[in-house]
């Protein structure tokens, strides 16, 4: 005949099962917080290269006019303009300088006024640092 035999659980195990649980949901946690970071670390680096490609359009928009007017080059330097309404930069602001000193030399070792630096400044949004996207370009009057 046989003995049917019960197995117990020790008086110390008991709970255990409770206590895997609480570990399982914790390190889940860990993992989902490390996703929202990760994804909140993406969406910033989406908008910063959108900002980027945004300020080096207006710069190059702002070399085609200088290109297409070579008559009136001497009307195209301005000096922190606002640009915030018309481009999607937040702060954005716009400097044209001509023959400015990080252009080249010409004979008389001057710089070229036939250079013009486009210099787009922005500053995101909930940031205290200023970007900003700097084109040069030479004329032929």
């Amino acid at each position: 005949m046989r003995k049917a035999y019960r197995v117990k659980l020790p008086y110390q195990q008991q709970g255990i099962v409770l206590l895997e649980g609480l570990i399982a949901v914790l390190i889940f946690s860990i993992g989902i917080l490390g996703i929202v970071g990760l994804q909140a670390a993406m969406i910033k680096g989406t908008s910063d290269s959108k900002y980027r490609i945004e300020a080096g359009y207006v710069a190059q928009q702002r070399i085609s006019q200088i290109w297409v007017d070579p008559a009136n080059l001497a009307n195209y330097a301005e000096n922190q303009t606002d640009i915030s309404a018309t481009s999607g930069l937040p702060s954005g602001k716009r400097s044209t300088t001509r023959g400015a000193a990080s252009c080249d030399l010409d004979i008389n070792n001057q710089p070229s006024l036939k250079c013009f630096v486009v210099k787009v400044e922005w500053q995101p949004p909930g940031s205290t640092e200023i970007h900003n996207v700097t084109t040069v370009a030479h004329v032929q009057e």
